[in-house]
């Protein structure tokens, strides 16, 4: 650690709260592309995108110049259109099937999480929401209370009212002790008991992320978003999918709903959006969002002309460069480098993932699968120490995220496994 570093994290530790938890103590100082160097001065290749915001890379020129253009003539007139968002809000629209023909910008993840909640209920009229184990949402009080975690609700309760939980399909750790494909999605059956046992009549909606990033990058098997929805279209179900980790690109296709051709009622939007910018979305239906009435949803920030630009920017950018295809492919090669390691460590249970994003899981052996959240600590603070930013997250604390930004390139693909190879290596067990 630097002397720079050393006297701003101390700096930190004085004024800052220790419940920001960062991964490694490190300061960054800039970043480009997918790299990034500290104040100190010392270089790292991001696997983090910021926490999956930098899908277009850090400190694009071109999102740069946008911003600056942009803040030189005008930054937030609340109660007024600009053409900023309006165009973004016709060109989003357009990248998505028909019946999505409505966007309402917020600022963060949670407030669109908090805002199509609203807005399904309203809808609906009912006041109760299935929701899945493992889920993060955002951390607001709406969001937080439809988290199927209870580290993020411990201490905050009353929640509020109507939210039912179900398994989310972690076929690694499988709650029903079934394996896919003996089990045909055992956990969709069982979502007929859970109501049945848990709600009083009033259900209205659905959320559910297309992988679970927060509780470990989770995907479930191929089908199950479909059946779901099917599921939930016999019953009347508003359909919400949290894209706010996994859309702009970051799966391969530009919104992850696209696997499966799923048509979700309302699509919640985040970090890549504005790719370091903070700017969320909510994409809906009409018909869903009339039953507002004029002035029931607004947000003070959401859809400021610096952030639309921003936003606009970064839809040049992607499609110029090509990043939803390019995800495609090198995310392919990544994952093929990734397998190999699997193969190699007794102590790597799980490598799952699709396009630009991968969860690495550590357990004490193969066999036993039991969680080793203190070695993936150590493997994040020696990766961190060897010049890979990585962060680690899941329900027992012990998934590796690897999400680079979309413009990684293959010879930096290479040499951050190659590091990673290396820290492995070294893991005395």
């Amino acid at each position: 650690m630097g002397n720079k570093t050393k006297e701003l994290l101390e700096i930190s530790k004085k004024y800052e709260p220790s419940c920001l938890n960062w991964q490694a103590p490190v300061v960054w100082d800039h970043a480009k592309g997918a790299e990034i160097w500290d104040v100190d001065g010392k270089h790292y290749i991001d696997w983090t995108s910021g926490v999956l915001v930098a899908n277009v890379g850090h400190a694009h020129p071109a999102l740069a110049e946008a911003l600056a253009k942009q803040a030189n003539r005008l930054l937030n007139p609340f109660d007024f259109p600009t053409p900023e968002r309006i165009l973004l809000t016709k060109r989003l629209v357009e990248l998505f099937p028909p019946h999505l023909d409505k966007a309402f910008f917020v600022t963060t993840g949670s407030e669109a999480t908090d805002a199509a909640i609203r807005m399904a209920k309203r809808y609906s009229g009912k006041f109760e929401i299935l929701s899945f184990w493992g889920g993060f949402h955002g951390r607001t009080y709406g969001p937080m209370s439809v988290a199927g975690s209870q580290k993020i609700k411990k201490g905050f309760g009353p929640t509020v009212p109507g939210t039912i939980f179900s398994p989310y399909p972690y076929c690694y750790r499988c709650p029903f002790g079934k394996t896919f494909p003996d089990c045909d999605m055992y956990c969709l059956k069982f979502l007929d008991k859970v109501i049945e046992v848990e709600s009083t009549g009033d259900l209205g909606a659905l959320i559910i992320e297309p992988y679970q990033g927060a509780a470990g990058f989770i995907f479930p098997p191929d089908g199950f978003l479909k059946r779901l929805e099917n599921w939930a279209k016999e019953r009347d179900l508003v359909f919400i999918l949290d894209e706010v980790q996994s859309s702009y690109g970051r799966t391969g296709t530009m919104w992850a709903f696209e696997h499966e051709n799923l048509k979700p009622n309302i699509v919640t939007l985040g970090k890549g959006i504005g790719s370091g910018v903070p700017i969320a979305a909510v994409v809906t239906e009409s018909k869903i969002v009339n039953s507002l009435g004029t002035g029931e949803m607004s947000s003070t920030l959401g859809g400021n002309p610096l952030s639309c630009a921003g936003a606009l920017a970064v839809l040049d950018i992607m499609e110029k460069e090509k990043l939803v295809e390019r995800a495609k492919n090198l995310g392919g090669y990544l994952k093929e480098r990734l397998v190999d390691l699997k193969k190699k460590y007794n102590f790597i249970g799980d490598v799952r993932g699709r396009g630009m994003v991968y969860g690495i899981e550590f357990v004490k052996d193969k066999d036993s699968k039991e969680p080793a959240p203190e070695l993936t600590k150590e493997i994040v603070l020696k990766c961190v120490e060897s010049g890979l930013m990585v962060g680690k997250v899941g329900l027992y604390g012990n998934v590796l995220r690897v999400a680079p930004p979309l413009v990684i390139e293959k010879e930096l693909i290479d040499k951050s496994v190659e590091i990673f190879d290396s820290v492995l290596s070294k893991i005395k067990r």
